[in-house]
């Protein structure tokens, strides 16, 4: 119906009242963004604002082609916000550029309908109204960062959008049967969860309590984040939060798992789900029953249990992971090649005690004649033999107040990983 009703309005009126409409809701926009101040300290809101998008769409359709009279036009304006602006650094000693800035764009926006799809001058105006309203959030949120935020997001950048890109996709050799490609992407993918959770908690949660940060912590590090929170129960004993919070890190573990299953290899990550759904469901019940059994405690305000790290994209740290990527790569194929299943599963059990990520990565990038089966049990094994590791940690660090309850809690998850190993591998064996 809409669409047979536009049929008869011609296309120039309807990019007129386009041009129209999206400059008046600018100037009404900047009329309110102004509403407090003398009325003689702007060159103009709404009208004319909504003046300029007219003069824009003036200029524009009387020679759209050679574009001289549209040019000669945003010339003129600009001569006449320069004088403005000029009076108004005399006057006010302001030098914001925001509004003249504003209104160039208001000018521009009739080639922009004529010549580009509609989502384009729809996004910038909307992007317009979002930013100038934003002022004070931006401001509040440019205190939030320290001297080092932009180097760190620029060595993000460097990660994603320079380094990767420049790398070869071709195995390395037959003793390396991975791509430079596929081994940075792995750095990149793993980099760009930590420096996801780094920001969700520096800016949504600089203060958040045991809880929050065990969730974003696991995303990050669930070994580290036992660690972390170990030691800080043995700095407040009667703090019985803390267990709850090692069982949120183990369950983010899994959910970090699957992403990355899901991003490398979807077969695996199909065939991973419903185990790491079972394992997830058994942590969430350890977690409710701790919870349960857990008296509240009033956490002081503004508390933060887990510090923001620092810098969680250190080259080292990133090219650290790049060695053990490859040494797993080689050890994995060596293993594969003169052992077969069985060793790769003993190989499994033993990188469970170190970091478990580059060789996971390297079982979803394998280019080894491995079945599904044998992959999913050999991640499985990894992850049985990480959570002994943040059992051990978490007992030889707590206070002596929960090390039973941690045995018991990391016991269960621990002996229900077995018990699923176990089913796997007769399962593969009949």
């Amino acid at each position: 119906m809409f669409h047979t009703l536009l049929q008869y309005i011609p296309t120039h009126l309807q990019n007129f009242i386009l041009v129209v409409v999206l400059a008046l809701l600018i100037g009404l926009e900047q009329r309110r963004h102004h509403i407090n101040e003398p009325f003689e300290n702007l060159f103009g809101t709404d009208r004319t604002f909504t003046l300029l998008g007219i003069a824009g769409y003036i200029f524009y359709i009387i020679n759209p082609q050679q574009l001289y009279v549209f040019i000669i036009g945003a010339c003129c304006i600009t001569f006449l916000l320069s004088i403005y602006y000029f009076h108004k650094i005399s006057s006010e000693k302001k030098y914001g550029l925001t509004t003249i800035l504003i209104a160039l764009v208001t000018y521009a926006l009739a080639p922009l309908i004529y010549t580009q799809p509609l989502w384009l001058p729809f996004s910038i105006v909307i992007l317009i109204l979002v930013i100038t309203e934003a002022k004070q959030s931006l401001f509040a949120i440019s205190k939030l960062l320290d001297e080092d935020e932009f180097i760190i997001l620029a060595k993000f950048m460097l990660l994603v959008g320079v380094i990767l890109p420049l790398l070869p996709n071709k195995a390395i050799s037959t003793e390396i049967p991975i791509s430079p490609y596929q081994i940075w992407l792995a750095v990149v993918v793993i980099s760009t969860i930590s420096y996801a959770s780094y920001l969700i908690k520096k800016f949504l949660f600089p203060n958040a309590g045991i809880i929050v940060t065990a969730i974003l912590g696991g995303l990050y590090s669930s070994t580290a984040t036992t660690v972390i929170l170990a030691e800080k129960n043995k700095e407040n004993p009667s703090d019985m939060l803390v267990l709850p919070g090692m069982l949120i890190a183990t369950l983010m573990m899994y959910v970090r798992l699957i992403i990355i299953a899901y991003i490398f290899n979807a077969a695996i990550a199909q065939a991973l789900l419903p185990f790491f759904i079972f394992f997830v469901i058994v942590c969430g019940l350890i977690i409710f029953f701790l919870i349960l059994s857990t008296k509240k405690q009033a956490i002081p305000k503004g508390t933060t249990i887990i510090k923001s790290h620092n810098n969680p994209l250190e080259f080292k740290t990133a090219l650290i992971f790049a060695g053990l990527f490859v040494l797993f790569t080689i050890i994995t194929q060596y293993v594969f090649k003169t052992f077969g299943n069985t060793g790769l599963n003993i190989l499994a059990l033993v990188v469970g005690v170190t970091d478990i990520d580059p060789f996971i990565l390297n079982l979803f990038q394998s280019k080894m004649a491995l079945v599904t089966g044998v992959i999913v049990l050999s991640v499985l094994n990894a992850i049985i033999s990480n959570n002994i590791l943040k059992m051990a940690y978490a007992i030889t660090l707590s206070s002596k107040a929960i090390r039973l309850k941690i045995a018991i809690s990391f016991g269960i998850l621990i002996i229900s990983g077995i018990v699923v190993s176990l089913w796997l591998f007769l399962s593969q064996h009949q």
